[in-house]
């Protein structure tokens, strides 16, 4: 009768070890396209900001213009300037190159 139930209970535990055994394969199976998932996520977030500054490939145009003019005296020996109106417009433009060539570390995706 005891030798009966020390096999029912061997049993059981090998029951529980396959339980477990069947558990992690099929977390490891699915692990990668839950990596996947989250990942694409992540990239699509990126996106959703737009480009992000690059210190080695972006490239920035500006443009100052400056004018100004002026009215100067010279009388008796007395020199005067008068600063009629003063203007400044500045432009610029900063675009992100060879964005395909860009390495962010790690395994290169």
């Amino acid at each position: 009768m005891l030798q009966h139930l020390n096999q029912k209970r061997g049993q059981s535990t090998l029951e529980y070890a396959i339980l477990v055994v069947v558990i992690i394969g099929a977390l490891l199976a699915v692990q990668t396209y839950i990596k996947r998932g989250v990942q694409g996520r992540l990239k699509s977030s990126a996106d959703d900001i737009g480009d992000q500054f690059s210190p080695g490939n972006t490239n920035e145009l500006r443009h100052t213009n400056r004018s100004s003019s002026s009215y100067e005296t010279f009388a008796a020996g007395v020199s005067t300037s008068n600063l009629l109106s003063e203007s400044t417009n500045s432009t610029a433009n900063a675009a992100i190159i060879n964005v395909d060539q860009e390495y962010y570390g790690g395994n290169g995706t």
